[in-house]
């Protein structure tokens, strides 16, 4: 799947933290509807990518690092997939067997190569600030 449930949760956290601001955990989840256990290793993921921030203690929570204007669909999918892939066959190193030089080249390959230079090129183009 191109975007995996998870991915999807991440969005709707960053969601909630943009008009939000510092958030708990369970509050986060409670509003977006995502599962706790989600919601925690989803931030996990959020802050070692560099888009939350942790505080600890009674009044803690989780908050963005910088302004919905300056993060990406793009930042968030990618910040929980690494892979972000159409087609398995488009994973770097992967050697597809219907996919061989000259003549034997899987055209298939080719428009899977386009669409998923189209869909990073869109994901990338517009902030969170814009579609929220």
């Amino acid at each position: 799947m191109f975007i995996t449930k998870e991915a999807d949760y991440a969005v709707r956290v960053i969601r909630d933290l943009s008009f939000k601001g510092k958030e708990k955990v369970r509050n986060i989840c409670e509003s977006e509807q995502i599962p706790r256990q989600y919601g925690y290793k989803i931030l996990k993921k959020l802050e070692k990518a560099g888009l939350v921030l942790s505080y600890r203690g009674v009044d803690g929570g989780y908050a963005l690092v910088r302004e919905p204007r300056l993060i990406t669909l793009f930042d968030v999918i990618t910040a929980v997939d690494r892979d972000l892939l159409l087609n398995e066959c488009l994973r770097h190193g992967v050697s597809c067997p219907m996919n061989g030089k000259g003549a034997r080249r899987c055209k298939v390959h080719g428009e899977f190569s386009r669409i998923q230079a189209l869909i990073l090129k869109h994901l990338k183009e517009k902030s969170l600030a814009e579609i929220f």
